[in-house]
């Protein structure tokens, strides 16, 4: 108890830090948007080149920090992809002290990770799994389905953005590939050296199924990368391979239990009623019940001792956590026993109409605001929030509407995933023109490691400690969690592309590295197909230690050519 107090206690510490930060970030954000220095923009364009394409491109070629900061300013193509200016708060405010800058922007750059994994834990995964228990739905079906959409969450939403908010289509593509490889390959790579010598097996069946559709879908994303150009209906088409991987796996998991029905029928009734509490269990575990003696523990640590606790510093940390828990909480609808709330419900159904306006607006519109549209969206608001007001409790969420209120948390919290990979993928590629790296780098490295991270933890803490079962669910997280990405993540965003240039064709951003690192991630799927078999499917060293040779080896070549050690035309 006393540890589990005490995590809790530097889980504040960590909010109270990140939220002081974020209110710095604003102040410098609105510091930073003050008259530049005076200077001659014709001279500051001649200087970078006026004809030049990027944003980096151009400040390159500036020496100070003061033109670079005046160029900036000048040119739209060094406007954010964001809500926030980072090249303004880079140059024109930390242009002295580019060190501290760096730091700056670092230390943000977690804080959106954070915020991003918090916004699917907190607000997006609730809100799928309460989904699949009013849909009904099994199982099997909830985790390729609900389940794989919430842990591929900020993937899937920051391709989106590259693709329509930000025209960087090879961003997108790299960040979805070099996660896919980083989970393929580094994470089974290392589960397979950790449990090597522990004689641990996998299901050959699942496996050869998962690495198959894998390599489907690869095979057939090179051919679009190769062909350069997409339609509507090829996109649908490339989409399609994860409904027929859903159908595959439902009629495989429908014989399969046909199958065990039938031999438990042939057992004779002592034996079925033995079976009968270990299936119960099973049971039980697919539903993640928690023991009694569990559960009485949290809700003592989590329920009593901020009680018997609370002091100053608690109250000091709650608010100042505020600017980045109240507008979430405020506009996401939260329908769970635990966390109802009728004021913080009425609200969010009130406020929740005028986010998405503004959403749209910044999409569609950039600068400029429809007033109407905020009218509008402001009645539908206070409609919304007088009947919610009508029809709730106080004391317990509403058991009429249910599906429309899980909907409505479901929707706001994609917005709230959307917003914050927005703002993540704008800084990168800010990050980008700091550094004079290809965004398409650092989505292929940073941010496909940072979305890649809670796989790595969990699947080897559960590799690590499950035995043999633990071994499966790890194994099929690292290719069932890639395929989605891979095809929902990429299939998606290609939909709303090509769609917008209908009837015309969507052109896919000219990369040349995308067909390697499609080639390093097949090499490893290949690898792991052809010994994983001879090894009589156990993890074994050799495995993972081709695995992760194939993938520092990728990385390697990638980083030289990045910074001028290996020159290799392309």
């Amino acid at each position: 108890m006393a540890s589990l107090f005490s995590s809790r206690l530097s889980s504040h510490s960590l909010s109270l830090l990140i939220n002081i930060f974020f209110i710095f970030l604003i102040y410098l954000h609105f510091a930073s948007q003050n008259p530049s220095p005076s200077g001659s923009i014709q001279t500051l364009n001649s200087l970078a080149g006026g004809d030049s394409d990027s944003c980096s491109g151009g400040l390159a070629s500036l020496d100070d920090h003061r033109s670079k900061c005046s160029y900036i300013r000048s040119q739209s193509k060094c406007g954010p992809q964001g809500y926030i200016d980072y090249l303004k708060i880079f140059f024109c405010i930390f242009g002295q002290s580019p060190v501290l800058g760096h730091l700056v922007l670092s230390v943000w750059l977690f804080v959106l990770f954070y915020l991003l994994g918090d916004t699917a834990a907190s607000y997006f995964c609730p809100s799928l799994d309460s989904l699949s228990k009013v849909l009904k739905l099994s199982p099997t079906m909830a985790g390729v389905t609900l389940l794989s959409l919430g842990n591929g969450a900020p993937d899937l939403f920051s391709s989106v953005v590259s693709f329509t908010r930000s025209n960087n289509g090879d961003f997108g593509l790299n960040s979805i590939l070099g996660g896919a490889f980083f989970v393929s390959s580094f994470v089974v790579g290392t589960i397979c050296v950790l449990i090597g010598s522990r004689d641990v097996s996998i299901d050959r069946n699942s496996f050869i199924r998962d690495v198959v559709f894998l390599l489907v879908a690869l095979c057939c994303l090179g051919l679009i990368i190769f062909i350069g150009k997409v339609t509507i209906w090829v996109a649908l088409c490339y989409l399609s391979i994860y409904l027929l991987y859903v159908g595959f796996l439902s009629v495989s998991h429908f014989f399969d239990r046909k199958k065990r029905m039938s031999e438990q029928i042939l057992r004779s009734r002592e034996d079925l009623a033995e079976m009968g509490v270990p299936l119960l269990g099973y049971i039980t575990e697919e539903k993640l019940v928690l023991p009694e003696k569990t559960s009485q523990e949290f809700k003592i640590v989590f329920e009593e001792s901020p009680k018997r606790n609370r002091s100053c510093f608690s109250v000091l940390v709650s608010i100042i956590g505020l600017p980045l828990y109240l507008p979430r909480r405020l506009t996401i609808p939260v329908v769970r026993e635990e966390k109802w709330s009728k004021p913080c419900a009425v609200v969010s159904t009130a406020i929740a109409p005028v986010l998405l306006t503004e959403l749209y607006c910044s999409h569609y519109s950039g600068s400029q605001r429809n007033l109407i549209l905020y009218i509008i969206s402001g009645s539908i608001g206070l409609i919304l929030g007088i009947l919610a007001y009508l029809t709730t409790e106080k004391s317990h969420p509403p058991k009429k509407f249910s599906l429309v209120w899980l909907l409505g948390g479901f929707t706001m919290s994609v917005t709230w995933t959307y917003m914050i990979a927005q703002e993540l993928v704008s800084l990168l590629i800010s990050l980008g023109n700091i550094f004079g790296i290809s965004p398409s780098v650092l989505g292929l490295t940073v941010l496909a490691w940072g979305n890649s991270l809670g796989d790595l933890i969990a699947n080897v803490t559960v590799a690590f400690h499950g035995g043999n079962d633990g071994a499966q669910i790890a194994l099929s997280g690292c290719y069932a969690g890639p395929l989605f990405n891979t095809v929902i993540g990429l299939g998606v965003p290609l939909v709303i592309s090509s769609l917008a240039e209908y009837p015309g064709v969507y052109i896919i951003p000219s990369d040349n590295s995308l067909l390697e690192t499609l080639g390093f991630l097949m090499v490893g799927l290949l690898w792991a197909l052809v010994i994983m078999p001879k090894k009589k499917m156990r993890l074994d060293k050799l495995v993972g230690g081709g695995l992760l040779t194939i993938y520092l080896c990728f990385l390697s070549l990638r980083l030289a050519r990045v910074f001028g050690v290996l020159d290799i035309d392309r």
